[in-house]
């Protein structure tokens, strides 16, 4: 291989209100939007295999790693409701140095959690703690405390 890879840059997420998505996390997780951009051409649609695509989008950063939001205003897209177990589902997962602390606070906030925190028990990962939730949109995140 004659490159390198530096990192991700970000993790890009169709949402179905960028302001209210703007809004949903910056409430529930304190991160900064920053500014709304537009796209929208030939050039655009090539690219994302969209025709006609026109969107609006934003990141929001977490410690060194950007989430982009994008809104799409044609065409608008369809709902994506995917198990886990599908291929092609994926999750955004958030490190946080309390784990209960943090449920408590997103619960009180309106998150509704698919259980209870869960513990790796064993193996290289043991003492790791993780629960899963869904923004408005239906997209799946992730919680994780590293073991103290």
């Amino acid at each position: 291989m004659t490159f390198v890879l530096d990192g991700v840059h970000h993790v890009g997420i169709t949402v179905r209100d960028l302001e209210a998505s703007r809004a949903w996390y910056s409430d529930m997780f304190g991160l900064t939007p920053g500014p709304v951009n537009h796209g929208a051409g030939p050039e655009l649609a090539r690219g994302v295999q969209v025709p006609d695509a026109r969107l609006t989008f934003s990141m929001l950063t977490v410690g060194s790693t950007r989430i982009e939001f994008l809104e799409y205003q044609e065409p608008v897209g369809e709902e994506f409701d995917r198990r886990n177990c599908d291929v092609g589902a994926a999750h955004v997962c958030f490190e946080v140095d309390d784990l209960d602390v943090a449920v408590e606070e997103l619960t009180a906030k309106g998150a509704v959690f698919s259980s209870p925190p869960n513990t790796i028990d064993e193996g290289p990962l043991a003492g790791s703690r993780w629960a899963y939730f869904r923004d408005p949109d239906g997209i799946q995140l992730e919680l994780w405390q590293s073991p103290r």
